[in-house]
């Protein structure tokens, strides 16, 4: 039997189209902090190993013996809006490497799902209606995406199969794209599947989609309980990336089956599971002063460090991870034994660098990204250690892989010690502290800026996780964003106002 032919590409980012940071082609060209722009052959060899979607789906390819055709990679650090030219330039190149690759058997792409450009709303859904234009409505298009995507019923019409994580952290982005890719040679024996598309009538604050946690745990139990029903052939929730000012923002459920009716209805059983399960989606939520002396009480008994999310400065949600409330607030109260990071200033970074491990300097740290209510700290800090940014991590959110992080440096005031970085990434694993000098089961108190990811690797350590709101643009609570596109009607919170 002669090997199906099949292209492989991915342009992957998530949209805070209230960030203060666009996504331009230079951001892509560096990367998500450890997976820079690739093509062809060197796009196999850089996810080999990582924790991706693309990655899973090539073990699938390589078990059947598909010919791959690698086209592209794409993803950059989550931000505001793609700026125009690196969308055209990606898409345009995404689209042409897929042509010149025909005859094709299909076509898999690792998406997010929560694209928003500066000319148009809808990054995937566009993308996916060009590549259609261009091959045809024969050739099967499987697509592995983001929990946190916003998804439309555009990208529904033009991709075949749509495939989410079922994990939140995301553990599982490269057992995802294996399931997609399962499918995807369903499709291409000839399979077609009917489509059922659910939108959810509220916001979900990403705090609180951690799949570990109710009610996501229960709300996924049950999407795998009915994909085991007979006629039902996928199921996906999307608690939806509640920061895209477009009308399609929040949860959906996508359902497939092998007929119409069997699609629907398990699109809304799992639908009104997860109406009836809004109020549950809250949490507490401390101010920066209150959060540091509640995690100095305890840790005066704990036997493990006690764990802080610094959520709305989540570089994964398109913060610039620089903001300063939350070291302001561990040092006005004299924290002992605490360490935040990682924080994101390359001129801070520098000059440690140029003074060397044990001097002594002045510098305005982080708050450069003209958040309200944040700015940069101006202090003398001590210059602990360096690095030239290259470490490999290997916790279940990034999986094997190296970080270039650009140079960086671990600078102590007081009794509190701050990784600093050249490149953003969340602080997702234990291994991004490590590698400036900061043993994180050491420490007394952890601030990590991210909102859930960080959970994989450090609640095996962590006496207690509380989650912090300093200054950032990830708000907590969706309503207390500025949205001017939502689709009237739709809560702006669980049991919050409604947008008009």
């Amino acid at each position: 039997m002669k090997s199906r032919r099949v292209a492989f590409a991915g342009f992957i980012h998530e949209t805070n189209t209230f960030a203060p940071t666009k996504a331009d082609y230079d951001a892509f060209l560096k990367g998500s902090g450890h997976l820079p722009l690739c093509r062809g052959k060197d796009m196999i060899e850089m996810v080999a190993g990582a924790n991706t979607g693309i990655e899973g789906a090539l073990d699938y390819a390589r078990e059947t013996k598909w010919d791959v055709v690698p086209v592209l990679r794409a993803s950059a650090v989550p931000s505001a809006h793609v700026t125009q030219d690196a969308f055209e330039r990606i898409s345009a190149e995404i689209v042409e490497g897929i042509v010149a690759a025909l005859p094709l058997d299909g076509i898999y792409l690792d998406l997010h799902g929560a694209m928003v450009c500066e000319h148009l709303d809808d990054g995937e859904g566009e993308l996916l209606a060009r590549i259609r234009k261009a091959v045809g409505p024969d050739i099967p298009v499987a697509v592995s995406l983001d929990l946190h995507g916003n998804m439309t019923e555009q990208s529904m019409k033009d991709a075949d199969i749509m495939v989410g994580y079922r994990t939140y952290p995301h553990v599982d982005m490269a057992l995802t794209g294996y399931r997609a890719a399962v499918l995807l040679d369903r499709l291409m024996d000839g399979e077609r599947f009917a489509k059922a598309y659910r939108q959810i009538d509220y916001l979900i604050p990403i705090s609180w989609q951690c799949t570990s946690m109710q009610p996501a745990k229960s709300i996924y139990a049950k999407l795998e309980a009915l994909e085991e029903r007979e006629g039902v052939v996928s199921m996906s929730f999307f608690p939806g990336f509640p920061a895209a000012d477009f009308n399609a923002c929040g949860a959906t459920v996508l359902a497939y089956g092998e007929t119409q009716a069997a699609a629907d209805a398990a699109a809304d059983e799992l639908k009104a599971l997860v109406d009836a399960s809004e109020d549950a989606f809250a949490g507490r939520v401390f101010d920066p002063d209150g959060g540091v002396k509640e995690a100095i009480r305890i840790a005066a008994t704990a036997s493990k460090p006690i764990v802080i999310a610094d959520t709305q400065d989540n570089p994964g949600a398109g913060g610039d991870s620089d903001t300063t409330g939350m070291l302001r607030a561990l040092v006005e109260n004299d924290a002992q034994n605490a360490a935040i990071g990682l924080l994101y200033d390359p001129q801070a970074a520098l000059a440690a660098q140029e003074a060397g491990v044990g001097a002594t300097i002045r510098i305005a740290l982080g708050g450069k990204s003209g958040i309200p209510g944040d700015a940069p700290y101006e202090a003398e800090f001590t210059v602990e250690a360096l690095s030239d940014g290259f470490t490999r991590v290997s916790g279940p959110y990034y999986g094997d892989t190296l970080m270039r992080l650009g140079p960086s440096a671990c600078l102590r005031i007081g009794g509190v010690r701050v990784a600093v970085a050249s490149h953003k990434v969340q602080m997702a694993d234990r291994g991004l502290f490590r590698y400036l000098g900061i043993e994180p089961e050491g420490e007394a108190i952890l601030v990590n800026k991210s909102s859930v990811h960080f959970r994989a690797d450090f609640e095996p350590i962590a006496e207690t996780i509380l989650v912090c709101a300093a200054p950032g643009p990830m708000a907590v609570d969706p309503a207390s964003l500025p949205w001017t596109k939502l689709r009237p009607g739709i809560r702006l919170s669980p049991l919050g106002p409604v947008f008009s």
